[in-house]
């Protein structure tokens, strides 16, 4: 293999990886040709999704992961080591928001959304990127969402860890320069998944309808969840020396024709 090629086999970690963004990025790097590990803490659901790529002929095994405990995910990053080899690939995708006024929300609360959003990659980044930066080459790919240039109101907590993880991968593509290892962030725009499921039904509505009083809803399309699997896929498939350092995922307006514009 040339130095500075990728090797043929290059498994790869989703976290998050039971629904959403992660259930499809990991359809999409193991399509790919990835061997895949999923982590989340719904592992019996990542555990199907790992059956259903390996009767595929794919490659792929799951195991628990709570991002916002130290011991487990270097008890995961052990495990999937063992089952695949180094990890070539990191997707930091795990995350979590609940709605509710800053000024009303515990402290506790955001603590918890902090933690998990921006401290959980903090995790990652250290479990698996001294490997990495010692094999000289390798990504790691973050999640983040587009309320770092657009924050939405009700939804603090989600906002400030996001803008912490940009600001925090930021200082890490200079960390790395140089090493072969890169750092990348896509930004999704409105997408389809199951965050938001379980809030109150009244407060999902309020919020919305608080969305389009601040102009924060323009159009009423959402992307699905894989357009921004394809999206990692490609951050992740591009060749050595070239670095897609931000990628943003948005919904075009759906095609408005000038009769209906009048």
């Amino acid at each position: 293999m040339p130095k500075y090629a990728h090797p043929d086999r290059r498994p790869a970690v989703v976290t998050g990886a039971s629904s959403g963004i992660g259930a499809e990025t990991v359809k999409a790097l193991a399509a790919a040709g990835h061997p895949v590990a999923l982590g989340a803490r719904r592992l019996e659901v990542c555990e199907a999704l790992a059956a259903e790529i390996r009767n595929g002929g794919g490659e792929a095994v799951a195991h628990q992961l709570d991002m916002t405990d130290d011991a487990s995910v270097e008890d995961f990053s052990a495990k999937v080591a063992a089952d695949l080899g180094d990890i070539e690939v990191v997707i930091s995708n795990a995350g979590a928001l609940a709605p509710g006024k800053l000024a009303e929300i515990s402290s506790e609360r955001l603590t918890s959304e902090l933690d998990l959003n921006l401290v959980g990659a903090h995790r990652l980044i250290r479990t698996f990127v001294p490997g990495m930066i010692e094999r000289q080459r390798g990504d790691i790919v973050f999640v983040s969402s587009d309320v770092v240039v657009r924050p939405r109101p009700f939804m603090a907590g989600y906002s400030a860890g996001k803008w912490g993880l940009e600001g925090m991968v930021g200082a890490l593509q200079m960390e790395l320069e140089g090493t072969g290892v890169r750092a990348s962030v896509v930004r999704p725009g409105p997408t389809w998944s199951d965050i938001g499921n379980e809030w109150d039904p009244e407060d999902a509505a309020f919020v919305l309808n608080e969305w389009v009083r601040f102009g924060l809803a323009r159009h009423p399309h959402f992307l699905k969840a894989k357009a921004q699997a394809d999206a990692i896929a490609t951050v992740v498939s591009a060749p050595r020396g070239v670095h897609l350092n931000l990628i943003e995922v948005n919904p075009e307006a759906p095609v408005t024709t000038q009769e209906q514009a009048k």
